[in-house]
C-alpha cells in the first residue's frame, strides 16, 4: 500500500433491486405466443377490465408512464395478434402486460466509476463544483447498461450526492438515425465486407443518409440478385448490424440524472454496456463535448464503441474505427495534443499503450508506453480512465493486476508536451483491495474508470470486487510529489 494519505469518504453505493424497467418478455417459440394471445382476446371486456386494473394496481407505482411502456409492447406483438376487430385499450394494455416483465438493472452490481464535471455549474456555491458520476449496473444475467448519479464536491473535498429516485427511465431512441457514408464504408472494410454487395448497397446512397435509405438500399440489392447466395445474405446482416450500432437517443429533460440509464440497444451490446469512462474534452476554441468509450459485449465478442453528448440528455452511440481499435479500455485525453486526439488502450491485455489520430472516430497506430514492472501488476496493466492535466504532466490512474488476480489501483505520470515520455510510476499500488471490500462477484478487486481534480485534491470514485462503489480522495501535491521522487 502507497505511504500516501488517502481519505475514503464514509459512503458505499450499493446496488438497489428496486430500481426496475420494463422489457418485452417473449417467448421464443411462435406457438406459445399465439396461445397467449387467445388467451387474452377469449376474456370477456369486464374480464379483461377486471384483470388489467389489478395488475395496474400492483404495478404503476414503480414505474413512470406505465401505461405507455404496456402499449410498446403491444404493438411489438400487433403481427402476430390474429383478429381484425378493433381491440379496447384496456385489451390490448393487458396483452402488452401479458409480454413484459420487469427487469433489476442494477440487482447485482452498481461498480466501475467515472466522475465528469457537470454541464450545469449555475448556483453552485463558491469553491464548490457540481458533477456526473456514471457506474457500471448489472442486473440478471448479468447484463450491464450505464447509470448516472449527480452530487457537489464542496471546499474541502466533501462529497454530497443528490437523492437516488426510486425510478429507472430509458431513453427515446430515434428510429431514423443519421450516417456519414466515408466513415461507413471503411467500418464495412475492416469488417472484412468490401464487395461487390456492400458496393452496390452503398453506391447509390448520398454523403449523409438514413437509416430508412439504407434499408431501402439493401432491400432493392437484395431482391435484384440472383442467386441468393451466401456472400449476399451475410453482407447484407453484417451492413443491418453496423447501421444498429450507431445509434441516437434522448432523455425527457425532466428525468433527474438517477432516473436515466443507458440500457443495450445493439446486438453488439446485447450483453452489456461495460466500463464507461467519460471525460469532457475541450476544444482549442472552448467548446466542450463529453466523450465515453465503453466495451459493447454480445456474449461472444467484445467491441469498443464511443458515446458522445453535450448536455447528458441527448447521446449519439458510434462504433471506433480502425486497426488500433482492439482490446478493451480505451481512455481519451481531455484535449487535443499538437493538434491530435490522443488516446490509452490496451492492445494486448498485458501492456498500456497510446496512440494518437486527428479523428476521434478512427484509431491506427498504437505505441506501448508502459509494461507491468512490478509483482503487483505483473500479470497485466491497464488504466482507470482519462489522463488528467496537471502542471506536472498527465496524471494517469492506473490498474494492475498480480497473484491470484488482485486488482490494485496505482498511478503515473506523463510529460505533458510528450506524453509517450513516462516521468513517474508508482512503486507501490494507492489503493489495495481490503476488509469487506474484498468480497464481491469477483473478490480482491479495486477499479475505478475515472478521476477528478477539484483544487488541491484528486477525488477517485472505485468499485469494490465487482460489486459496489466507494470514493477517496488524495492530496494532489502528496500524489504528484512521490511520481516525480520528491517523497
Amino acid at each position: 500500500m502507497s505511504s500516501i494519505a488517502m481519505r475514503r469518504h464514509e459512503m458505499t453505493l450499493v446496488p438497489e433491486s428496486a430500481r426496475v424497467i420494463i422489457r418485452p418478455f417473449i417467448p421464443s417459440s411462435a406457438h406459445r405466443v399465439t396461445t397467449i394471445i387467445g388467451r387474452a382476446l377469449a376474456l370477456s371486456e369486464d374480464d379483461a377490465a377486471r384483470d388489467l386494473e389489478a395488475m395496474l394496481k400492483e404495478f404503476e407505482s414503480r414505474h413512470f408512464d406505465l401505461e405507455s411502456l404496456l402499449l410498446a409492447n403491444y404493438e411489438r406483438m400487433l403481427p402476430q395478434i390474429f383478429t381484425n376487430r378493433p381491440l379496447s385499450r384496456p385489451r390490448m394494455l393487458l396483452i402488452g402486460a401479458l409480454f413484459s416483465g420487469e427487469y433489476a438493472v442494477e440487482s447485482a452490481a452498481l461498480f466501475n466509476p467515472s466522475i465528469v464535471p457537470h454541464p450545469d455549474q449555475s448556483g453552485v456555491p463558491e469553491g464548490s463544483l457540481r458533477f456526473i458520476m456514471s457506474l457500471r449496473a448489472t442486473g440478471e444475467g448479468h447484463i450491464s447498461s450505464v447509470e448516472f448519479r449527480a452530487g457537489l464536491i464542496t471546499p474541502d473535498a466533501g462529497i454530497r450526492l443528490d437523492p437516488v429516485s426510486r425510478y429507472v427511465a430509458l431513453p427515446i431512441i430515434d428510429l431514423n438515425p443519421g450516417y456519414q457514408k466515408t466513415t461507413f464504408i471503411v467500418k464495412l472494410h475492416e469488417m472484412g465486407f468490401d464487395n461487390r454487395v456492400s458496393a452496390a448497397v452503398m453506391e447509390p446512397l448520398g454523403d449523409h443518409f438514413s437509416l430508412t435509405e439504407l434499408n431501402r438500399s439493401a432491400l432493392r440489392v437484395r431482391r435484384g440478385t440472383r442467386p441468393v447466395t451466401e456472400e449476399l445474405k451475410s453482407t447484407i446482416r453484417s451492413i443491418r448490424l453496423l447501421a444498429d450500432s450507431n445509434y441516437e437517443m434522448e432523455f425527457a429533460p425532466q428525468l433527474a440524472m438517477s432516473e436515466r440509464i443507458i440500457f443495450p440497444v445493439s446486438a453488439n451490446e446485447s450483453n452489456g454496456i461495460e466500463d464507461a469512462r467519460f471525460v469532457r474534452f475541450c476544444e482549442e476554441d472552448g467548446s466542450a463535448m463529453y466523450y465515453a468509450t465503453y466495451t459493447a459485449y454480445n456474449g461472444r465478442t467484445i467491441l469498443p464503441q464511443l458515446i458522445e453528448t453535450q448536455d447528458f440528455l441527448h447521446f449519439r452511440v458510434l462504433t471506433l474505427n480502425g486497426a488500433a481499435v482492439q482490446n478493451k479500455g480505451m481512455a481519451l485525453f481531455p484535449r487535443r495534443i499538437d493538434g491530435n486526439y490522443a488516446m490509452l488502450s490496451r492492445q494486448d491485455d498485458e501492456n498500456l499503450s497510446i496512440m494518437f489520430s486527428d479523428n476521434p472516430h478512427f484509431w491506427n497506430d498504437a505505441t506501448v508506453l508502459m509494461r507491468p514492472a512490478e509483482m503487483w501488476e505483473s500479470v497485466k496493466i491497464g488504466n482507470c480512465g482519462s489522463p488528467i492535466e496537471t502542471d506536472a504532466g498527465w496524471l494517469v490512474i492506473t490498474h494492475g493486476v498480480g497473484p491470484m488476480r488482485k486488482y490494485c489501483i496505482g498511478a503515473a505520470l506523463l510529460d505533458l508536451q510528450d506524453p509517450t515520455k513516462v516521468i513517474g510510476r508508482l512503486r507501490e499500488p494507492l489503493l489495495t483491495p481490503e476488509g469487506s471490500g474484498r468480497e464481491g462477484y469477483v473478490p480482491n478487486v479495486v477499479y475505478s474508470c475515472g478521476s477528478i481534480v477539484h483544487g488541491p485534491n484528486l477525488i477517485l470514485p472505485f468499485a469494490m470486487s465487482d460489486r459496489a462503489t466507494a470514493i477517496a480522495t488524495v492530496s494532489l501535491d502528496a500524489l504528484l510529489a512521490k511520481l516525480l521522487g520528491r517523497t
